[in-house]
Formats: structure tokens, C-alpha cells, sequence
């Protein structure tokens, strides 16, 4: 069985981070390790949560196993709230590293042409720096200009979308993915860039009307469970896609929204189906 150690904050309530990283890998048959930045009691699209800081723990959690021989196959890390735990990554990144694991990363920091409250243009600079040290990078579009410094477009064609995929790729990472990429009317996918074999791959389908908080880990747990089940990238990032969907559809036919999160949990036997388990 593939081990994989996925590193971002939990929410006590809201389906987000290891919320949906945990049981999602772990439903597709990869043991989950966990290291928690922090605990929240929900969410920060509630008002009044609470929020204890465990970057004191990263490292004494990982020195614990590395006295203890433990390795992983991946690393994924999803979102880190302080330029203190990127640069723990970047440590972690190079003390776990074998010649057959991955580190992939998701530079969860922004959205709609903005950064989330907590961040700056210097701290998505930073982040840039553990994406170069990734071996797979999963940001969406606006987290891709603030990493390379390009106007962030709400229209845009193929050229742009190439563009922003290269110049992702020259801070280091191997494959480097955008999401949430549409080029039509009704339509949004994933477009990849692998840059050994200077390949290009755009996988789209139906765009729902509605969005939701959380999607893009759900998204990302996925991809790294597909991985880690032999699948090729460009297949992980269609059942990535494709189960992601499947989530809000099913919450958007549900007449009690959560409006904080997704069914992923109601749409895990159609994940099961798209991994033939």
C-alpha cells in the first residue's frame, strides 16, 4: 500500500484541508498520514472561529519519524498560513526525499483575481519557492499570477493560459497544473504542462452554477490519490475534475445546502467507480 503525508490546517466543522484530504486518500486506498499547521473550529467563512497554531509541532512530528525510518511515497501540501511553515516544507521536502517519491504541491492562497485576507504579493512570492522545489504544482489561475507576477485576466485565450503554464514551470517543478481554465461558454477544466516532455494537456467539462468552499482540496486530495494508484498524471486530473463535479452537483440537487462545503462524502461511490475499486 502507497503512504502519502499531507500537510495543511483542519477544520473542526467545514469541509476543507485534511477535513476532505484524509478521508478522500484513504477511500481510494492510500494510507494518509497527517501533519496539522492547525486546528480551527471551523472554517474561515464562519464568523468567530477559533484558531490554534501548530507550526511549534512540524518539526518535532518529523524528526519523530525520521528517527523512526518512516518514509512516504508523497508529500502534498495544501494550505500553509506563514512564510515559518513553507519554509518547514521546503525542509521537509528535502529530508523525506527519495528517488521515487513526489511532492506536490497546492499554493492554496487566493482566488477571483485576489489573496485571501491573511496574504500579501511577498508571501505569494515565497510560495513560489516551495513550488520550485515541487515536483507537481496545482494552483489556480489567480495564484499563478501572483506567483509570476502576471496581470491576472478574467478573459483570456490559449496563448495566455500556455504562457502562464511556462512560466510556472520555470520555478522548478516538473508538471505544473492550473485549474479552474475555461475557453468556452458552460465549460471549465484543468489545463497541465509537463515540462521534460514539453507536453500540454486540457481536460474540461460541464461548468455548474454554483461554487462552493473547498473544492480545490477536494481536487487536489484526489489528484495525489490518483497518483498514487499508478495513474498517469493526465488521467489524475481527470478524475480529479470529474469527482469534484460530481460533489457539487450532488449538493446543488440537495435541498439543504451546506453552504460551507460539499457532499464529497455522498459522492465517493462514483469516486470509486472512476477508480475501478
Amino acid at each position: 500500500m502507497k503512504r502519502i503525508v499531507t500537510v495543511q490546517d483542519i477544520s473542526c466543522v467545514g469541509k476543507c484541508s485534511l477535513t476532505v484530504a484524509l478521508p478522500i486518500i484513504s477511500a481510494m486506498g492510500v494510507e494518509t498520514a497527517i501533519i496539522p499547521t492547525a486546528v480551527l473550529s471551523t472554517h474561515t467563512m464562519f464568523s468567530g472561529f477559533t484558531c490554534k497554531d501548530l507550526t511549534d509541532q512540524v518539526e518535532p512530528i518529523t524528526k519523530h519519524w525520521q528517527n523512526e525510518k518512516i518514509d512516504f511515497d508523497a508529500i502534498y501540501t495544501g494550505y500553509l498560513g506563514s512564510f515559518e511553515q513553507i519554509d518547514l516544507m521546503k525542509k521537509m521536502f528535502t529530508d523525506f526525499r527519495t528517488d521515487t517519491n513526489i511532492t506536490f504541491v497546492d499554493p492554496a492562497m487566493g482566488d477571483c483575481g485576489k489573496l485571501y485576507p491573511a496574504f500579501d504579493e511577498a508571501f505569494a512570492k515565497h510560495m513560489a519557492t516551495l513550488c520550485a522545489a515541487a515536483d507537481i504544482i496545482v494552483p489556480n489561475i489567480t495564484e499563478a499570477c501572483f506567483m509570476t507576477g502576471t496581470e491576472y485576466k478574467e478573459t483570456y485565450d490559449e496563448a495566455y493560459v500556455n504562457d502562464l503554464l511556462k512560466k510556472l514551470s520555470s520555478l522548478g517543478a516538473k508538471i505544473s497544473i492550473l485549474t479552474g481554465v475555461s475557453f468556452e461558454e458552460g465549460k471549465t477544466g484543468v489545463m497541465g504542462y509537463d515540462k521534460e516532455k514539453d507536453e500540454t494537456y486540457y481536460f474540461c467539462h460541464e461548468k455548474l452554477s454554483s461554487s462552493y468552499h473547498g473544492t480545490g482540496d477536494i481536487f487536489s486530495s484526489t489528484c495525489v490519490g490518483a497518483l498514487m494508484r499508478g495513474y498517469d498524471w493526465k488521467k489524475a486530473i481527470e478524475i480529479a475534475a470529474l469527482y469534484t463535479a460530481e460533489c457539487i452537483r450532488l449538493t446543488m440537487a440537495d435541498g439543504k445546502l451546506n453552504w460551507y462545503g460539499v457532499h464529497f462524502e455522498q459522492a465517493i461511490p462514483y469516486l470509486m467507480k472512476l477508480i475501478g475499486k
